[in-house]
């Protein structure tokens, strides 16, 4: 899967399921204050991301994905290991 699947997968995902905006998702958007998702949004987007991306998400790696862009990278860079 390339980076482009990635993005387009992930952006589905906010639009659909986490109801967000698809023009407030831009690569610098904060994922919390920019676009809204709280701790319990954290806990669907882990469940949706291991069911479609087929990796186990570490809690403690989460902490440095900030930025929508800094989410596209974790998934490109944990798919390919």
């Amino acid at each position: 899967m390339d980076r482009k699947e990635i993005e387009s997968l992930v952006n589905n995902f906010l639009v659909e399921e986490m109801e967000i905006e698809a023009d407030l998702i831009e690569d610098d958007a904060t994922l919390k204050e920019g676009l809204g998702l709280d701790s319990l949004d954290f806990v669907d987007i882990v469940v949706i991301v291991e069911k479609t991306f087929g990796f186990k998400i570490k809690p403690e790696e989460m902490s440095n994905v900030l930025t929508v862009k800094d989410f596209y990278d974790y998934i490109e860079t944990n798919m390919n290991k």
